[in-house]
Formats: structure tokens, C-alpha cells, sequence
């Protein structure tokens, strides 16, 4: 199950920084592998990246999004095979815009984690005005703001406030129904790059999803400003519709689900992924283990109560494992 994550964000906000440091701090031990679109600055940004000592695939001179996108998608299908990583990143052109991305990582099958959107709040006034930087935030489901340690308490409360409303405005829509493609997204702030791994919660290997049902550790914690992941386990008596349903009853602070499940009427076992309002499955041909859900999202125990009352295929495991992240986040739901 390979992993992915689009970072974007204006030209000079900080978004090769912020990918250097994330996986210096937090990926060290996966397979990453990251393919980086430059435009106008060609050569610099991959050297910086090559000391992370992951793979590299530059496509330079274009963009991702449009007239480069066939050799986009060879370069993902290349580095898949070559390398065959666990996590994926995809760095975009300042001048790029990030959902046509998104869009060609999930028609090459890819669970897409997060569409990260990286914002200067020192300076985001000097280019928010510009069409593209209005449709890289809108086009995100994670927001960081970046360089805070550059303003003072008001400035990174008014640059949060100016650039929500700007998602709000310019959230991208399904063309045929009029709703928006992500159900909520989150805020986070950062200092020179640098995010908690919250951000990034949802990247499991079903190894580790295993590794959360069996745990049997009960954390105490007692702020309500963060990121919790709650664990149920499936029985086997259900039809692939039962957990269809179940994903169109999320509540909206519930934004994330991954997991795998055998159903009667599906030959295969399933990996389930549902991220922010998008939900895919992939066939696990090789899997023997019992099904599994873990859901994350924000403050969710009233509502993960309410699921596995109206599931009655939903068992929680005796000593159910829940964290919470100690970086603090905003998570915003849209109507």
C-alpha cells in the first residue's frame, strides 16, 4: 500500500524545507521516494532533497498540472517500479496547481493522504492576490502556516483568519453535484519548516494498523486540541454495502479511515482508505488477518460512540489504543 502527499504552495513559502525536515523527523524509517516539479529555479531544489538520501525524479521546465502531465504520471509509474516505496511525495511547481495532481494520483491507484498547502504568514499578503496561490489553498485539504516565528501573536491570528476565509471562497467543488470535494480540512502552524506528525497521521502500513488493534495501552491525556485515532474491529458476517454505509455516516470530525475488511459478496479482502469525503479500495489478495478500522479525526468519541452503536459489526477491542498528538491543530468543517 503506497502512501502519497502533495505538497504545494506559492513560489518561496517554504515547502522544500518543510518536506526535508518531515522526513528527516518523521519518515526516517520508511522507503520514501519523491519527485519534485520545478519551474524557473531548475537544479536547486533537488540537490537539497538528495540529502535525505531518497529518490529524486526532477521534471523540470513545466508544470505537473497541465502540459507535463504524461510525463508526470511515467515518473510516478517509474518510481513506483524501480523503487517500490511505502510513501510517496510530491513536491509541485509554485506555479502549479494542486488538484489536477491529486487527480492523477488516484487514477494510478495511489491512496492520497493529504494535499498540503504551505502558506508564508509573513508575507502571504504580497502574493494571495494571485489567481494560482488563491487555488493552492483552495485546493488543499491541510493548510500549515509557515514562518510563524516571523510574526508577532496578532499578525499569525489575522493571516489565519485572512487565509481560511480565502479557502473558504475558493474551495474546489464537484461540477456536477455542486459539493465540495473535501468534506473538512485542518490548520496547522509551523517554525522554518518544521510540523508535527500529525500532520501526516494516516500513512499506515497494515502491519501497523494490525499493530494499533492489538496494542493494549491506555493514554491519558487531556488536551482537546489535537488529532485522536480510535480502533474497531469487524466482524465477518457483512456485505460490502454495510461498509459503504458505514462511510457515508461519518461525522464530519471523523476524517480519516483506514483499515482492511473481508466482506461475503467481495472474492478478495479490501484495504480501505477514506480521506476527507474521498473513500477508495484496494483488492489485498495475500491477507489472512481479521478486519480491521481504525478512524482519526478530531475529538471523535462521541461519534465514534454513535457508529458502533448503529453498526452492530463494529466491535471495539477490550483495551481500544487512542493518541493524541501533543502539535495543536484547528480542524474546520465545511456545510
Amino acid at each position: 500500500m503506497v502512501h502519497s502527499f502533495i505538497i504545494t504552495g506559492f513560489l518561496g513559502v517554504g515547502k522544500s524545507s518543510m518536506l526535508t525536515n518531515t522526513i528527516k523527523n518523521h519518515f526516517g524509517d520508511k522507503k520514501v521516494a519523491i519527485i519534485v516539479n520545478e519551474f524557473g529555479e531548475i537544479g536547486v531544489d533537488q540537490n537539497i532533497l538528495k540529502n535525505v538520501h531518497s529518490d529524486v525524479i526532477e521534471i523540470s521546465e513545466g508544470c505537473i498540472c497541465c502540459q507535463m502531465a504524461e510525463e508526470f504520471e511515467g515518473g510516478v509509474i517509474e518510481i513506483l517500479n524501480k523503487y517500490n516505496p511505502e510513501i510517496l511525495f510530491v513536491e509541485t511547481s509554485g506555479a502549479a496547481e494542486p488538484f489536477p495532481v491529486f487527480m492523477s494520483l488516484q487514477n494510478l491507484g495511489l491512496s492520497v493522504e493529504g494535499i498540503i498547502c504551505v502558506c508564508d504568514v509573513k508575507n502571504y499578503d504580497a502574493y494571495m492576490h494571485n489567481p494560482t496561490a488563491k487555488y493552492q489553498v483552495g485546493g488543499s485539504n491541510i493548510l500549515v502556516l509557515n514562518k510563524t516565528d516571523l510574526v508577532k501573536e496578532n499578525e499569525l491570528r489575522q493571516a489565519k483568519k485572512d487565509i481560511i476565509a480565502l479557502k473558504e471562497e475558493h474551495d474546489i467543488k464537484n461540477t456536477l453535484t455542486g459539493k465540495k470535494v473535501f468534506n473538512n480540512y485542518f490548520v496547522h502552524t509551523s517554525e522554518q519548516g518544521i510540523v508535527g506528525k500529525d500532520v501526516f497521521e494516516g500513512a499506515y502500513q497494515i502491519e501497523e494498523i494490525v499493530g494499533l488493534a492489538n496494542e493494549y495501552h491506555q493514554h491519558d491525556h487531556t488536551s482537546h486540541d489535537a488529532i485522536e485515532r480510535k480502533v474497531a474491529k469487524v466482524n465477518q458476517d457483512i456485505m460490502f454495502n454495510d461498509i459503504d454505509e458505514l462511510l457515508m455516516s461519518l461525522p464530519e470530525n471523523i476524517y480519516r479511515v483506514k483499515g482492511m475488511i473481508k466482506t461475503n459478496d467481495v472474492p478478495t479482502p479490501l484495504i480501505v482508505n477514506y480521506s476527507f469525503g474521498n473513500v477508495a479500495f484496494e483488492a489485498l489478495d495475500d491477507y489472512e488477518g481479521e478486519s480491521i478500522l481504525v478512524f482519526i479525526g478530531d475529538d471523535i468519541d462521541e461519534g465514534f460512540a454513535t457508529l458502533t452503536n448503529k453498526f452492530s459489526f463494529l466491535n471495539i477491542p477490550k483495551h481500544t489504543h487512542t493518541q493524541w498528538s501533543q502539535a495543536p491543530s484547528t480542524l474546520l468543517t465545511l456545510q
